[in-house]
């Protein structure tokens, strides 16, 4: 009997197969569409910012509901720009209420769905809202849609709770079964907008076609070398791999396009592949959405500030001594507490940063925030009790004029989170019956 060899591989070394590119976001790169263009002149557009390890509720949410609500310390950061955002406050992922601290919260995000518990060879969630909106309008825009990050996907289990960090290293997913890798080089983000907005995709698409015979070639032998556990993940991957085939072929066929960038890309503004920060990585990142979301290559993006779990250090700000994740368990230790209602508040500002980079931005008698719907969230509250309940979630833009910004929406106790997206969903132009376990539109939200 044939003893299959189990050796140890790098992901590095795995992504790369027999030398060629295997790793998914190299992939998502290669994979960019071209669409026939919309109509309208302004677009709406979506992004969803993830923040970790969840957020301190009394510096959080305000006392009271309405337009005249009074910023909390987290929330002060948007002082100038309050107009444009709404605090939704009350709103839970119900199908998170049970299982481990993080991974099953984090993982759920965006989808609303149950995810199964392993330790990493048969995932399953659900297709998360963004991809929802990328089914339905991503051919319209030379990228369905943008996944960035900063931190490298987290491999192997985590034994204390059963599950794989993979899952904690994910928030948009295309299937049940397959998470879109997140790109996190900056300069790597700009080169693949560049490239989608000044038509070269089609002159790409034949070396495309011949690098993705390759991978299947190469990963056919690897699997030889693999265990079983790993082979399943391999053909659940390589699944997503033809799929990706007839993305390439479609933005091959130019005589079909006839869409158009709203703003050139220059490629000696692209930015440094490695940032020099935590801060500076995340505000290009930032930046990449809106570069994306002005220039009309993407209306769809995702952005996650660390993976579940986080502990990135934050000695940087004034009054930080410790890691993400361990401050979030303050145990209601004043020092800590505070070290965390600290980090809080960075992550709006973060938030408001992104918002006015999009306000900056002219588009007709109005600007891209105007046309845009910026989701920031976390899964859990409070970070010392993994509280499902009461998530922190804000929304800025006004979705083209749908949105009715500038509020506190105050609403009862575990109202579906799922609600939100609907009506998300609708405003960007591809409006659903129900999402998850939605009951219908957000009350409040969006103008009649």
């Amino acid at each position: 009997m044939r003893r299959v060899r189990t050796t140890r591989i790098s992901r590095r070394a795995l992504l790369r197969g027999g030398g060629v590119a295997l790793g998914l976001p190299w992939l998502e790169a290669m994979a960019a569409t071209r669409g026939r263009r919309e109509v309208a002149d302004r677009p709406v557009r979506m992004a969803a910012l993830y923040m970790p390890n969840g957020a301190f509720p009394e510096t959080w949410t305000p006392a009271s509901a309405g337009r005249d609500f009074h910023l909390t310390r987290s929330l002060e950061p948007l002082a100038d720009i309050r107009g444009e955002v709404n605090v939704l406050s009350n709103l839970w992922n119900e199908q998170a209420k049970d299982g481990d601290g993080h991974y099953v919260k984090e993982a759920s995000i965006l989808t609303c769905s149950r995810i199964k518990k392993t330790q990493g060879a048969d995932l399953r969630n659900g297709v998360s809202f963004d991809q929802v909106a990328a089914n339905a309008r991503g051919h319209l825009t030379p990228l369905p849609s943008l996944e960035l990050g900063v931190t490298p996907v987290a491999v192997g289990n985590d034994a204390v709770v059963g599950y794989t960090r993979v899952y904690g290293s994910h928030i948009s997913w295309a299937t049940p079964t397959t998470p879109l890798a997140r790109e996190l080089n900056p300069r790597a983000v700009y080169e693949r907008l560049f490239r989608a907005s000044s038509g070269s995709q089609a002159s790409d698409a034949k070396l495309d076609f011949l690098l993705l015979d390759r991978v299947l070639r190469d990963a056919k032998r690897l699997r030889a070398e693999l265990g079983a556990a790993d082979r399943v993940r391999l053909d659940e991957y390589l699944s997503s791999v033809r799929s990706i085939e007839s993305r390439v072929e479609r933005s091959s066929d130019q005589s079909k396009s006839q869409w158009k960038p709203l703003a050139k890309l220059d490629p000696r503004h692209a930015p440094p592949d490695r940032p020099s920060s935590h801060l500076e990585h995340v505000r290009l990142m930032l930046d990449m959405i809106a570069i994306a979301f002005q220039s009309d290559t993407t209306r769809i993006a995702t952005f996650m500030f660390g993976n579940a779990v986080s502990n990135v250090s934050f000695r940087f700000l004034d009054g930080v001594s410790s890691g993400h994740h361990e401050v979030s368990h303050h145990a209601g230790v004043q020092e800590k507490l505070e070290q965390y209602k600290i980090i809080n508040r960075w992550h709006v500002e973060q938030f408001g940063y992104l918002l006015r980079r999009l306000q900056s931005m002219p588009e007709g008698d109005s600007n891209v925030l105007h046309n845009s719907m910026v989701l920031f969230a976390s899964a859990l509250a409070d970070g010392q009790k993994h509280d499902p309940h009461k998530l922190p979630v804000l929304l800025g833009g006004r979705g083209g004029g749908r949105v009715d910004s500038g509020q506190h929406l105050f609403y009862t106790e575990d109202h579906p989170l799922a609600d939100l997206y609907v009506s998300m969903l609708d405003a960007f132009g591809a409006p659903v019956d129900r999402f998850a376990d939605s009951t219908g539109p957000l009350r409040g939200l969006l103008h009649a």
